[in-house]
């Protein structure tokens, strides 16, 4: 790793912390700066904008949780596998409701033209769905969907949203029960749904 990147990735770390604790708005570059002890400029140098440097920690963020919890080796069955798949949402809501209110802020300040990178960091978590719906079809504990593509994103945006509203209205560190019921009960919808019970 260049001196460079390991700069890079050292004002990416930075940065995560404070919008995690902060939240975007209330996070300056200069407060990045405070941090890593660097001046203004050469953060501009690196990400050119606040913008750029957000879309980074995002795709950052993306990649550390795929690793963390979205390995589905595991899982033997297709639908084993889908199961574990959507209940990471919930270990993530109970472990890391900051990193939904991240979401829930990125959405509403980053503008969708720019989103691009942090969008091909998600690709991944399409693919390892796709490939488990495709062994539970082979294994025959899935059904067919007509349109999965669909039914993915469907799902995986009603569970973030429902993720997102939540940790918004509530003290984060304090999830109430219903919340997690709530996200467990779209969970076992959408299994219930994809399950092949014949």
């Amino acid at each position: 790793m260049s001196i460079k990147q390991a700069k890079v990735n050292y004002i990416i770390s930075a940065a995560t912390e404070l919008f995690l604790q902060q939240g975007i708005a209330n996070v300056t570059i200069k407060d990045v700066t405070s941090k890593v002890g660097v001046g203004e400029a050469t953060i501009y140098r690196y990400f050119s904008t606040k913008q750029n440097l957000v879309i980074s920690v995002a795709g950052l963020m993306a990649n550390e949780i795929r690793t963390k919890y979205f390995d589905l080796s595991k899982e033997q069955t297709g639908i084993g596998k889908i199961e574990a798949f959507y209940n990471n949402f919930l270990k993530i809501f109970e472990e890391h409701p900051e990193y939904y209110r991240f979401i829930f802020e990125f959405d509403t300040t980053v503008q969708m033209k720019e989103t691009n990178k942090y969008e091909e960091n998600l690709l991944p978590y399409m693919q390892d769905f796709l490939a488990a719906y495709k062994l539970g079809l082979q294994d025959g504990t899935v059904k067919e969907i007509e349109n999965v593509e669909l039914f993915y994103l469907t799902t995986t945006h009603a569970i973030m949203g429902l993720c997102k509203k939540l940790t918004m209205n509530s003290v984060v560190l304090n999830q109430d029960k219903n919340g997690k019921e709530e996200v467990k009960i779209l969970i076992e919808t959408i299994i219930y749904r994809l399950k092949n019970n014949k």
